[in-house]
């Protein structure tokens, strides 16, 4: 975990996240919390995370995402260096598509 973005304020915001319950909730709430781009480049960089991860190669993730390659490069640093925040969403969203 990053101490330098833990504060009440944020454990608020991230409390406040786990509280909805389905995906409409969560419309509705980034939606008040968020501006449309901000939901699109998180929506972007988690896209990046998952093809990266499958092995695609940056011009396959430029191309399927329209991301920059400094984004891309800034994810894959994460992936490989972070705090697994990725790892963790990915492997879950992959076992819920099992189901």
């Amino acid at each position: 975990m990053n101490g330098r973005i833990k504060d009440d304020m944020t454990d608020q915001l991230f409390k406040a996240v786990l509280t909805l319950r389905n995906i409409e909730e969560a419309y509705s709430f980034f939606e008040d919390a968020c501006t449309i781009n901000e939901i699109k480049a998180m929506a972007q960089r988690l896209e990046v995370a998952r093809m990266l991860r499958a092995g695609a190669t940056y011009e396959e993730v430029a191309d399927a995402t329209g991301a920059s390659t400094a984004t891309i490069s800034r994810v894959k640093r994460y992936l490989n260096y972070g705090s697994d925040g990725y790892r963790l969403v990915l492997d879950r969203l992959k076992e819920d598509d099992k189901k």
